[in-house]
């Protein structure tokens, strides 16, 4: 077997994948248009559940990203995008939950109720 093979055996499988492939995925609305990238994703330490994909977006010719904390619920994997789906618009992450470049939320709980209650409507 090959380095190439193994590195992929070891980055993805049928039903797994490496924190490495997922960082810098695309993410799409349902209709095909770009969203931005994962920039990260958090975990739960006690279950090691995935909770959130964070989205970035923006950050095109010196303009900051916005980062979208997203339940993982809302992701979906297209394999002939190569890239994840998200069933929303553009126009659902206008007031959602966000922050800028050097800012970091507090993932508590009323931070996760926040983002929750967004994406419930």
């Amino acid at each position: 077997m090959d380095r190439e093979t193994v590195n992929i055996a070891r980055d993805e499988t049928e039903r797994l994948i490496s924190s490495k492939k997922v960082e810098g995925t695309t993410v799409y609305d349902g209709q095909g248009e770009k969203l931005g990238t994962i920039d990260s994703f958090m975990v739960e330490k006690r279950t090691g559940q995935v909770e959130y994909a964070v989205l970035a977006s923006g950050g095109l010719f010196g303009a900051s990203s916005r980062y979208y904390p997203l339940p993982w619920n809302e992701l979906t994997y297209d394999t002939e995008r190569g890239g994840y789906v998200v069933s929303r618009g553009v126009e659902q992450f206008e007031g959602a939950p966000s922050y800028g470049d050097g800012e970091e939320p507090r993932y508590d709980s009323d931070y996760d109720e926040r983002v929750r209650g967004h994406y419930r409507r």
